[in-house]
């Protein structure tokens, strides 16, 4: 598990929770419209979106598919529960996510430009360094 704190764009979050969960079988216009995010039922790894206005468009699968329009915030939870996280508005479309997320989400996250190579580098010298600076010790 990885410790996130950090600014992203709502759109960035979008499409990291798009691509956790159904970017396989979401229609092409829904992957396409900014306004459109996923949610899920709290007992499969709850996905929800805090909006000022908010309506649903369509449930496939375990997905239902929202308009939202001036969103405060998505918690997202993966089925797993190896990840949890947060995003929240600052301005705009602009905010921050905070949480936990496990090493696939990771991948997603840096896929979908959430979080950028430099960070994923610097993350993995850092792991790097504390693994080295533990075997010493021991």
């Amino acid at each position: 598990m990885v410790t996130i704190d950090m600014a992203t764009s709502l759109e960035s979050f979008r499409r990291f929770v798009i691509s956790s969960t159904c970017k396989s079988y979401a229609p092409r216009s829904y992957l396409d419209d900014n306004e459109v995010f996923a949610e899920r039922e709290e007992k499969l790894g709850s996905i929800y979106v805090e909006a000022a206005d908010k309506v649903t468009l369509k449930k496939i699968r375990d997905i239902t598919f929202v308009n939202a329009r001036d969103v405060l915030g998505i918690i997202y939870n993966s089925k797993t529960g190896n990840t949890s996280l947060k995003w929240r508005q600052i301005k705009r479309d602009n905010g921050k996510i905070t949480g936990e997320a496990s090493s696939n989400s990771l991948t997603n996250l840096a896929e979908s430009g959430v979080l950028t190579l430099d960070w994923v580098e610097n993350y993995l010298k850092k792991k790097t360094n504390d693994e080295k600076s533990n075997e010493v010790k021991s």
